[in-house]
């Protein structure tokens, strides 16, 4: 019973200690009259009398969609296959470091800033080094996940330069990918205690045929800590639309020219068409206009790209990672179809 009693003490005693750190007083924050972080003081400075970055940070969502006329002919190619196998190479889903890549700007980040050095620390235990002591990029260096940066600071926007990723991380989760000649420019500019704006620029004469990039806003995480979020699983198991062709079944063409049509519906609060035709006897899906802001489509490809839908069963289709399920009635055309996403399901009434 006193080993019961202990045990029962020990548990007790550790989960409020563990739960403090999440709300926890973070020491130098400048504080309204009721004892909240007053976000909107002055940035903080360092000795130097440059902003002071350090903290714990959290990234909106960051998309990075180039337009396809900016991208060369290899790398649109790439990008397709990338589709084709569900983007199970991406770095991230294969437990790797994202390097570049545009979607990992957003989420949880610790800064560290010293006079010689700032570390940038993320919750997938990964990190990256920037060196303040004015050294150059080096002009051959040895090819690493997260590359190799330098900053300096232009008034009070700290710059930073970074090159040096090897060809197994992308630029964006879309299967972007990059040659040797990668350059990646960052512009931090933290505007108030509680708020740093970011602007990133890729720059590669050997992928792009110009520089592309983003902004986005990081919010400062006063008075908590960053979790780890790690990696367990990898996406090796995941399959490709070959391998779903293969479990393909037999629809007859008939049942399939029912579903040739337009369909309108909204996705991500915009209005989204689908054009659904046959090609051969095979039936294709095409995002017919504006899709989404900017670039690439929601599955990796430009609009207006055909997207070859497989059959699972008679009315269901797996189509690049999403599935596609028709309405029908007894007789007659479609009257609706839906799309299978991970949000949810979407649908998208015919339209003729």
């Amino acid at each position: 019973m006193r080993l019961l009693l202990a045990a029962l003490a020990l548990i007790v005693g550790t989960l409020p200690a563990g739960a403090q750190w999440l709300d926890r007083k973070a020491p130098g924050i400048p504080r309204t009259p009721d004892g909240k972080p007053n976000l909107t003081a002055p940035a903080p400075r360092g000795p130097d009398g440059k902003p002071d970055l350090t903290g714990i940070w959290n990234g909106g969502t960051v998309v990075g969609r180039p337009e396809p006329a900016d991208l060369q002919p290899w790398v649109l190619d790439l990008a397709r296959k990338h589709q084709q196998e569900y983007h199970r190479s991406r770095p991230y889903y294969q437990c790797r470091p994202s390097g570049p890549e545009a979607e990992r700007y957003g989420g949880w980040k610790r800064v560290l800033q010293t006079p010689t050095v700032i570390a940038i620390l993320n919750d997938d235990l990964t990190y990256r080094v920037i060196h303040m002591d004015g050294r150059a990029l080096e002009a051959e260096p040895a090819p690493s996940w997260t590359g190799y940066s330098v900053g300096r600071w232009e008034g009070d926007t700290l710059v930073v330069e970074s090159n040096g990723y090897n060809e197994k991380v992308w630029t964006s989760r879309y299967g972007v990918s990059h040659s040797d000649a990668l350059r990646v420019t960052e512009r931090y500019r933290r505007t108030d205690v509680g708020h740093m704006q970011v602007e990133v620029t890729y720059t590669d004469p050997g992928a792009y045929v110009k520089p592309w990039g983003f902004t986005t806003t990081m919010a400062l995480a006063a008075d908590t800590e960053m979790l780890e979020a790690v990696c367990e699983r990898s996406s090796e198991h995941w399959g490709s639309l070959s391998d779903a062709a293969g479990a393909a079944v037999t629809v007859p063409r008939d049942v399939l020219a029912r579903y040739v049509g337009v369909y309108k519906g909204i996705y991500g609060g915009r209005e989204r068409t689908y054009e659904v035709s046959l090609s051969g006897n095979e039936l294709v899906a095409t995002i017919v206009g504006p899709a989404i802001e900017g670039g690439l489509g929601a599955a990796g490809l430009e609009d207006g790209t055909p997207r070859p839908l497989v059959p699972i069963s008679q009315t269901v289709f797996e189509g690049l990672g999403l599935g596609y399920q028709f309405e029908v009635g007894e007789k007659g055309p479609a009257t609706a179809l839906i799309v299978i996403h991970i949000s949810g399901p979407y649908r998208y009434a015919r339209q003729k």
